[in-house]
């Protein structure tokens, strides 16, 4: 038997895959605890280098600093996708100078460093660090997603497009009720993992003095007085941007699992078909 991807594989190809398995998880296995006794070496587990955590100046710090960084990211978010979908429709449209301008907008961005783009607005424009941030990730992420929007709108079959247009709908009514829709589920991991890549480079604002999570890391290990500052500060940061990134993954498997049962998405049964009463004049014989 075989799927349209690959060869199921045999006895033989189980028993090495599950040697490969075997041989990857103890090399894994083998790198976190040469991590963890370098941790240990270095005393990082010792109660002088996790006692200052213990302080509310210091809790304060970082909830703020975590606040900052969702702040940012919220409005990076929204921001990114009005654009996304704008540059989108841009791309989409049947006008040639309108469709060539969103292209030139998109593909300019999209090269862009989010670094440089920060920058700039920071620097040569003397904008705050928040609206700088906000602005340099809205304009790469928002370049970025009306791409994923734009390939996700074509992915649909293009009977879809056709029908809905036999039917006398406009652009806008096939565009809302038909494309999007249908293209939504294909896009949405996509839309994610870009939205999970706009949420770690707001750490970027540390560098423009952004009073983000990063930023109060820094000038929490800055200000501890034993060697080696930074690693409990990252060990505490790291995981809390672990989560959230999780927490947008789980966000989007929900919204998912939500449309796959919507009255508006999902199949609607059909009756067999049965012998039913003939139309007036269908029996009679001439």
């Amino acid at each position: 038997m075989t799927t349209a991807l690959y060869d199921i594989p045999g006895p033989l190809a189980q028993r090495r895959h599950r040697l490969y398995g075997i041989i990857a998880t103890a090399v894994i296995a083998g790198i976190v605890a040469w991590v963890v006794y370098l941790l240990f070496d270095t005393q990082q587990f010792t109660a002088a280098k996790w006692t200052p955590f213990e302080y509310k100046g210091i809790q304060e710090m970082l909830l703020r600093g975590l606040g900052n960084t969702l702040r940012a990211f919220a409005y990076a978010a929204v921001l990114s996708l009005a654009l996304g979908a704008v540059l989108a429709c841009g791309r989409l449209s049947v006008h040639a100078p309108v469709r060539w301008l969103a292209t030139l907008v998109v593909e300019f961005f999209r090269a862009m460093p989010v670094l440089v783009m920060i920058f700039f607005v920071f620097v040569a424009l003397k904008v705050q660090p928040l609206p700088a941030l906000v602005t340099g990730l809205t304009l790469y992420n928002g370049s970025v997603l009306a791409e994923v929007f734009r390939t996700g709108v074509n992915s649909v079959e293009r009977g879809q497009r056709e029908a809905a247009y036999s039917l006398g709908m406009y652009k806008t009514q096939v565009m809302t009720y038909v494309l999007v829709p249908q293209a939504l589920r294909a896009m949405l991991p996509t839309i994610i993992s870009q939205l999970v890549v706009a949420l770690k480079d707001t750490s970027l604002g540390f560098l423009i003095t952004y009073e983000e999570f990063l930023h109060a890391g820094k000038l929490i290990a800055s200000n501890l007085d034993y060697d080696l500052p930074f690693i409990p500060v990252v060990m505490i940061i790291s995981p809390i941007y672990i989560g959230m990134c999780m927490l947008l993954s789980w966000f989007a498997n929900w919204v998912a699992k939500r449309q796959r049962r919507s009255l508006k998405t999902e199949a609607v049964e059909v009756a067999p078909a049965e012998p039913g009463t003939l139309m007036p004049g269908a029996g009679a014989h001439p």
